[in-house]
């Protein structure tokens, strides 16, 4: 089954793509508009936030390693887009490491005493991690159509013939 997830996720970073490369064409700074009523304030904080969610709940949570890196502020606030992608980069190592430390065991649940006695399987922390990847994407590009920019479809790529 983490094939079958390592298959999903990839289609995932195949939207995500599509969105770095919208970013190249937008001037540098749109990245850091502030645009009110989103939870994170940028486009560049909200999509370091997505990352940050993979190495927290994939990491930190489920405990495959003892150190999970963040992004600093100052890493937030100077971000370009080769930031973004080296973030991603990071991101893409720990899907791959949690799938390959969970393997056959995606139904078995991990306790984490940060969530009290709940449990959530590798197969929840995936699929949790990759909607929430979505519902940002969602307000990224809400924020680069207020910016007055088009972004492009990210939510359907088409598969490879």
């Amino acid at each position: 089954m983490s094939e079958l997830l390592l298959k999903q996720y990839d289609l995932v970073r195949k939207t995500r793509e599509a969105l770095f490369t919208f970013f190249e064409s937008l001037p540098g700074d749109k990245l850091h508009v502030e645009m009110p009523g989103f939870g994170y304030p940028t486009i560049a904080d909200t999509h370091l936030h997505v990352a940050g969610c993979y190495i927290h709940w994939l990491v930190k949570f489920a405990g495959i390693r003892p150190n999970a890196e963040f992004p600093s502020d100052e890493e937030i606030n100077a971000a370009d887009v080769a930031a973004l992608r080296g973030w991603f980069n990071k991101s893409d190592a720990v899907v791959e490491e949690f799938l390959n430390a969970n393997n056959g065991r995606l139904l078995e649940p991990i306790y984490n005493d940060t969530q009290g006695p709940v449990g959530f399987t590798p197969l929840w922390l995936m699929t949790h991690t990759m909607t929430h990847e979505f519902h940002h994407k969602g307000q990224i590009v809400t924020m680069a159509r207020q910016l007055g920019y088009v972004p492009p479809d990210t939510d359907l790529i088409f598969p490879e013939r």
